[in-house]
């Protein structure tokens, strides 16, 4: 499978001299609600790659093996801004631009459907399901939110305003046109955006709610769990509790800061771990998915101030969390 880092990498411009040139239109559609992957041919001073060909493959053999780069080559899948397949034995030629639609890791359908909370020129809020990521990344590609909504919604140029958590359901924000994103994002960015969530946890009466929970919390790449650590907090939530009946509870949670895991990291350290989490308090070894135990998790409400129309608007989900057991 062919990682992320890799498409994103190989978008990066090289060697900008004078004035920024403006990038050509991709000549390939989008597949499954996913861009083709833009490479630009870097700057050759030594002469190393004498044709297309040698530079594909040298640039990606890493990641899938030179053997099937050699053969997209021979199908056409890599294709310059004029809509022809380059050949592998082109000559080289530095600044060019290519494209071509990367081979989709084998997924399991996530069997949930997204709900539309409000749908307007600029703005597209949704209730995404548990288990479905918001955007692409790793192993997650076409069953995402954004690629979904995509292709459901006929909205090629959709993307999202900020991130939730895969195994989290809730409302997300997405932006219909890319001119429109930036504003957006810079509420998620200066945390002007009000959000709660809503969590299903065991109920303690020693617990004393409501708290301010503050810590430092890190997250090391590749490991799964984020952990609380002496040092300066990074990290603020509000708890409180709604409810309980049968020795769980249900709890209103605000988050003052945007942490990896921070609401899941400050509930656990609290004793009250969410129910069905499959990281805190003790990672689960890695496995099929159990959709019928969804982490009972879910951003409920976002509030904010519409950077175009000035108006307060208040979305709220229209999903349920169980409070089963």
């Amino acid at each position: 499978m062919w990682g992320l880092s890799r498409y994103v990498t190989a978008v990066t411009a090289v060697g900008r001299v004078g004035r920024r040139r403006k990038t050509p239109e991709a000549p390939l559609p989008q597949r499954a609600g996913i861009d083709p992957v833009r490479v630009r041919l870097p700057e050759d001073p030594e002469g190393a790659w004498e044709t297309v060909g040698d530079h594909l493959v040298e640039r990606y053999a890493g990641a899938v093996g030179a053997e099937r780069v050699r053969a997209m080559l021979r199908e056409g899948r890599f294709v310059g801004a004029d809509g022809r397949a380059a050949d592998a034995d082109e000559p080289y030629a530095a600044g060019r631009y290519l494209w071509f639609h990367r081979d989709f890791p084998a997924e399991t359908p996530v069997p949930f459907e997204i709900g539309i909370v409000h749908r307007d020129e600029r703005i597209v809020v949704v209730d995404k399901p548990h288990f479905l990521a918001t955007m692409p990344r790793g192993r997650h590609v076409t069953e995402t939110a954004l690629a979904r909504l995509r292709r459901d919604l006929g909205l090629a140029r959709l993307q999202p305003a900020h991130r939730l958590d895969r195994l989290t359901a809730g409302l997300v924000l997405f932006v219909v046109r890319p001119e429109d994103r930036g504003a957006y994002q810079t509420l998620f960015r200066d945390r002007v955006v009000r959000k709660e969530y809503e969590a299903v946890a065991p109920y303690d009466p020693a617990v004393a709610l409501p708290v301010t929970v503050r810590s430092r919390i890190e997250k090391e790449r590749g490991v799964m769990a984020a952990r609380e650590v002496p040092g300066e907090p990074n990290a603020e939530s509000r708890i409180e509790l709604l409810g309980h009946a049968g020795g769980l509870g249900r709890y209103r949670l605000v988050p003052v800061t945007g942490r990896t895991h921070q609401l899941r990291v400050h509930m656990n350290g609290l004793g009250l771990p969410i129910l069905d989490d499959p990281v805190y308090p003790v990672v689960r070894e890695d496995g099929p998915e159990d959709f019928t135990r969804p982490l009972r998790l879910l951003a409920r409400t976002l509030e904010f101030t519409d950077p175009f129309t000035g108006d307060e608007v208040r979305f709220e989900s229209r999903l349920a969390l169980s409070d089963r057991a």
